[in-house]
């Protein structure tokens, strides 16, 4: 059986390698090929990236041939439309087993997708019933349910002609920003559990960097130990997303951002690393830049690795219960129904689980949060999730829209700040490093 995606990604990690990835999509296949192709022969361990079009995620196929077909360039490929002919031939030549591509969509049903992207040859992608659901999404949970099952097995079918899929969880990254890392932990091995469910035995957990770089670096540990206790049959590692929110205006922020991104993932054991590159604050980056943002990401891994000797211990993390929130709520979920699906359902209804901020119907919309003083994301309403005696809440607190707007900044504000005092955050990775956030 062919390894795939995950077996690449844990191989460059047995050699301390991160692996690092692009946000790339271009409606164009030949620019898309060149994107690949740049993105293949990046000095970093790389794997390619095909993010697909807004008109596709929502299978308004009929949209993205009208566009098309008036010369128009969509803000990613349109998969679907192009066929799996015209897919193959992107990819002829650049997919092997040393560069392997993932699909990214967003796509709460994504049947005609999942039939594009196998038919392409493609066997690895990302995604989930609750995380391409709520945000992106106004169909019904329980629909997005039926669908990502449906798609699942689908997928999870093609171990049976050699190949093992790899599917990744998107839940560690919802909403992008402002969500407690006690909740995106459990939605991310939620959304794995439901994987597993459903015949898959490579899977990816996703957690998006959030404001303190204290608070992700225990989020990420505390990942890695529920998936360890609850994927044991299961080949998975963990993928970090650089921040996903409001991002520094200014290139040294922005970079200065990514290098604590990777040097975060190294620290805390993360496989991957989804960047983002300096242009993110004003427009769509080019392939040049996506390349820029690769090797420096690499870079500042490397970096952090050698700051460790050989044999010594990591410093201990903080320790301020984010596995124990996480836990509980995984552990409600799980005791609401054998069947995962209907148990998601079930929590959502019961408001049981409730994110901050989403405004989808099956959303109970009841929790709150912000970032509090020293940086770090907490509480400031849970709604009725289980969690009153395990999380950091910071009661009585009200999110007045001044307070919002500058929780949203905040990242924003401290980098473009923390850039000006440090200089060119490139030359850290030659020995340079900037203090740590909180």
């Amino acid at each position: 059986m062919s390894g795939g995606f995950g077996a690449f990604v844990k191989e460059a990690q047995d050699v301390g390698d991160l692996v690092v990835q692009p946000r790339m999509g271009m409606s164009d296949p030949a620019e898309m090929r060149r994107g690949l192709l740049a993105t293949k022969h990046a000095t970093a361990t790389t794997v390619g990236t095909i993010t697909l079009d807004s008109y596709t995620r929502v299978n308004d196929i009929e949209a993205a041939r009208r566009a098309l077909a008036a010369g128009g360039a969509l803000n990613g490929y349109p998969i679907v439309n192009h066929g799996t002919h015209l897919t193959r031939g992107v990819l002829d030549g650049v997919m092997d087993p040393g560069f392997p591509v993932q699909v990214r969509h967003g796509s709460a049903q994504p049947e005609a997708i999942f039939g594009a992207l196998v038919g392409s040859g493609l066997t690895a992608t990302e995604g989930g019933p609750v995380s391409y659901c709520l945000p992106y999404s106004r169909a019904p949970l329980t629909r997005s349910v039926d669908s990502w099952s449906r798609c699942c097995e689908v997928f999870a079918r093609l171990r049976d002609a050699g190949e093992e899929p790899h599917l990744e969880t998107f839940g560690g990254c919802m909403m992008g920003q402002l969500c407690p890392p006690g909740l995106l932990v459990a939605l991310s091995v939620l959304e794995a559990v439901f994987f597993r469910a459903h015949g898959l035995r490579s899977v990816s957990l996703s957690y998006a960097q959030q404001t303190s770089t204290a608070q992700d670096e225990e989020a990420l540990r505390a990942l890695g130990r529920l998936a360890g206790e609850l994927l044991p049959d299961v080949d998975w590692h963990i993928v970090l997303y650089a921040y996903m929110g409001v991002y520094p205006r200014t290139e040294d922020g922005a970079l200065l951002l990514l290098d604590r991104a990777a040097r975060l993932a190294t620290r805390a054991g993360a496989a991957r690393l989804i960047v983002k590159t300096a242009a993110e604050a004003h427009r769509i980056p080019t392939v040049e830049e996506n390349v820029t943002a690769l090797e420096l990401a690499s870079a500042a891994a490397a970096d952090e690795r050698a700051r460790v000797l050989p044999g010594s211990r990591p410093p201990a993390a903080l320790e301020s219960g984010i596995y124990d929130e996480a836990r509980t709520l995984v552990q409600t979920v799980l005791d609401l129904d054998p069947d995962i699906g209907r148990a998601l359902v079930r929590a959502f209804g019961r408001g049981l689980l409730d994110v901050p901020f989403c405004l989808h119907p099956d959303n109970p919309g009841r929790s709150r949060a912000r970032v509090d003083t020293d940086g770090r994301l907490r509480w400031t309403a849970i709604g009725a999730m289980p969690i009153a005696d395990v999380a950091e809440i910071t009661p009585g607190a009200g999110m007045t829209s001044d307070a919002l707007l500058s929780s949203l900044s905040h990242v924003q504000r401290t980098y473009d700040e923390l850039a000006l005092k440090a200089g060119d955050p490139r030359r850290a990775v030659a020995g340079r490093q900037p203090a740590l956030l909180p």
